[in-house]
């Protein structure tokens, strides 16, 4: 396989395939449309943790402090009325089951990546703020991404407000977590760093990237899906060679719909994964 290769079998698929391929703080192997737009779905989660852990090390929050568990939240846009999550839209029943009393914000953020929960991030967002959020992809040179609301405030969506990613951008977000460098463009401390990749590593959706790589492989990530996008964003971590990033953003008519059309989204992922994963030492 050479990268011609890979990018000749993606040129066929309907849709925005973009992907970003390398190691961390280093310009990339390879990369497709790595700045091109595509709804965020759950990958901007990430931005959400870090921007938790910043606040925590900033004093001005207390990640084992319980909060309530809500779910009504305020509308990013403004005037409009407050907002609630579905349920059946959610992916994590634990959270649910705290409705009505009390739940740490280091437990909600753990759930928030690990089950993806909805209801977890609008209650995080509830706490840090989407600024805190913004200013996690400013630090890292995000040149499109952007948090503009929390999950299913549609009076926003409606209003034009919504979260977008590029593959460049979430790879510089992760590359800055697998860094943990002292740099003006430091998320957090290397433990905060170090804290926050061990909950990625806990991520339980493994349908995609993961799916390409051998059983075992431990692999940083996050995975965001809805009708028509599937994305996976990971820092791969092998026994025999460095760490790599990758970063598979899609916009097609392979990502959503019905359950046959989302497993093609997630094989191309997982191919993708397999092709860079047998490429791992040439990075």
């Amino acid at each position: 396989m050479t990268w011609d290769d890979l990018d000749a079998h993606l040129d066929k698929v309907p849709g925005t395939v973009s992907a970003y391929v390398g190691r961390p703080d280093a310009p990339p192997t390879w990369a497709r449309h790595p700045d091109a737009a595509h709804y965020a779905a759950s990958t901007m989660k990430v931005a959400v943790l870090a921007a938790l852990h910043r606040a925590a090390e900033a004093g001005t929050l207390d990640l084992d402090a319980p909060v309530p568990v809500v779910n009504e939240f305020d509308s990013a846009q403004p005037g409009a009325p407050r907002f609630s999550c579905a349920q059946h839209y959610d992916n994590d029943d634990a959270v649910w089951d705290r409705l009505g009393g009390t739940a740490s914000l280091r437990w909600l953020a753990d759930r928030m990546i690990v089950r993806s929960s909805n209801l977890a991030t609008n209650l995080v967002i509830g706490h840090v703020g989407l600024p805190a959020v913004a200013e996690v992809w400013a630090r890292t040179g995000a040149r499109t991404s952007v948090t503009g609301r929390g999950i299913e405030d549609f009076a926003a969506r409606e209003a034009g407000i919504t979260n977008t990613v590029t593959a460049a951008d979430l790879a510089a977000l992760l590359g800055a977590l697998a860094t943990g460098a002292d740099t003006p463009g430091r998320l957090a401390s290397p433990a905060g760093c170090a804290a926050m990749l061990d909950v990625l590593l806990a991520q339980e959706h493994r349908e995609d990237l993961a799916a390409g790589l051998p059983e075992g492989t431990r692999i940083a990530h996050k995975s965001g899906w809805v009708r028509g996008v599937r994305h996976g964003a990971g820092l791969v971590l092998p026994d025999d060679a460095p760490p790599y990033l990758i970063t598979v953003c899609t916009t097609t008519d392979l990502a959503g719909g019905d359950d046959e059309v989302e497993d093609d989204a997630c094989g191309l992922l997982a191919h993708i994964s397999a092709q860079v994963w047998a490429a791992r030492h040439q990075l």
